[in-house]
């Protein structure tokens, strides 16, 4: 549910502010919204990071396994493709 928020900035950043966000397809108020979502998320990783992990749950980690992006795995997959079937 959307509810309205009025901000009173500087001219200056507002117009700032237009430019980012017209340059990343955008609105504004997506851009403070997202702003907010992160500010507020890394308050709660700091209390996530503060929770001591045992042992065993160490030990299930994979030394030297990296995570890919969607992204990245999809390009991987086409180059595959490409590969395969050229």
């Amino acid at each position: 549910m959307n509810a309205k928020l009025t901000l009173s900035l500087d001219k200056e950043v507002i117009e700032q502010a237009k430019a980012y966000a017209k340059e990343q397809g955008i609105s504004v108020s997506k851009m403070v919204e997202n702003f907010i979502k992160i500010t507020t998320s890394r308050k709660r990783e700091k209390e996530v990071d503060e929770i001591e992990i045992s042992d065993f749950v160490k030990s299930l980690a994979v030394p030297g396994l990296k995570y890919r992006t969607k992204k990245q795995m999809r390009a991987e997959r086409l180059s595959y493709l490409d590969k395969k079937y050229s």
